[in-house]
């Protein structure tokens, strides 16, 4: 990476916050050594179903108000360091909800230790709540509606996550007609197995972005309209590669999608289990598809642009690039 590039400001919208704790943040709130195995991806990882399973130990540190103040704290900690400006970070409320934690105290708990670490390192944000495709539609509204109330006071938006492949965009039709109702901003994960119609799907719901995106590779009439509509894709390249959203480095879209006019951005999606940083992802795409610096100067400025953020930040954001 250039030291243009370096010290360019950095904007990281997907990125998931069970998935960015830091191995010393989990061995300190599970009170054990912890290897580096049990958290990060193998090469060899098969599919994003085995990638997902990752997820679990760092998730049993987030089920309590300590643990998921600590996880907030630890995760600004960490991308501090990677010279970011702004981020939108994105967890599942309802994977920490139990007989002591109920919905809002989930997400206050989580605030509290962002806005601690975003005071400290001095960083812009916003949090994303997942809903999860596992769940049934009246528990994933029911989180949206109590995560509708924290709107501009720390929450920005809303996404879908969790298995594609096992559950597909058209089962969540009636879901996001009430979040459009509920006027609450989101994107959705969407093209990471394969499927061009949960793209597309996604669009018709009403998302402004779509997580990864990958399945859009080849099919131009769903790439102009998504080019048309303005809709972001938060493309994540090493996290996509290890998912085997695509079979090898040679399929991987970015320059299609870029030389499409598409409004990609780069993101990490977990900086944990992916071992990753928006710098090394930007080195990552600069050497395997030639990625140029002004390229990567627009998908910042593209970033500045999608983010579920006040104008205020957006403009502050844009007037850096």
């Amino acid at each position: 990476m250039t030291e243009t590039m370096e010290k360019l400001p950095k904007i990281d919208l997907h990125c998931h916050l069970d998935g960015s704790l830091t191995q010393g943040c989990i061995q300190e709130l599970l009170g054990r050594k912890v290897e580096r195995e049990e958290l990060q991806v193998d090469a060899d990882c098969r599919s994003l179903k085995e990638y997902l399973e990752k997820f679990q130990l760092p998730l049993s540190c987030l089920q309590t108000e300590g643990g998921l103040k600590r996880g907030g704290y630890d995760f600004m900690e960490n991308v501090a360091k990677d010279g970011i400006a702004y981020l939108e970070v994105r967890f599942a409320p309802q994977l920490s909800v139990n007989e002591n934690l109920d919905c809002g105290k989930v997400i206050e708990s989580v605030l509290e230790g962002l806005e601690r670490g975003a005071r400290e390192y001095h960083i812009d944000y916003g949090v994303i709540v997942c809903a999860m495709r596992h769940h049934s539609d009246a528990e994933n509204l029911q989180m949206m509606r109590v995560a509708r109330e924290y709107l501009g006071q720390g929450v920005c938006g809303a996404d879908l996550a969790g298995d594609e492949a096992s559950y597909p965009m058209k089962n969540f039709r009636n879901l996001f007609r009430e979040v459009n109702m509920l006027d609450l901003p989101f994107t959705i994960h969407a093209g990471e197995c394969g499927s061009v119609e949960n793209v597309m799907e996604a669009v018709k719901c009403g998302a402004r972005r779509i997580g990864h995106g990958i399945a859009l590779r080849g099919h131009g009439d769903e790439i102009r309209i998504c080019r048309e509509r303005g809709i972001g894709i938060e493309m994540c390249p090493i996290s996509n590669l290890q998912t085997k959203a695509v079979k090898s480095k040679a399929e991987y879209p970015m320059r299609e999608f870029l030389d499409q006019g598409l409004m990609v951005t780069i993101n990490t999606d977990n900086r944990t289990v992916s071992d990753t940083t928006i710098g090394k992802e930007i080195a990552f795409v600069q050497k395997e598809y030639g990625i140029r610096d002004e390229e990567i100067r627009t998908m910042m400025k593209n970033a500045a642009k999608l983010a579920f953020a006040s104008d205020d930040v957006k403009d502050r954001l844009l007037s850096r690039y």
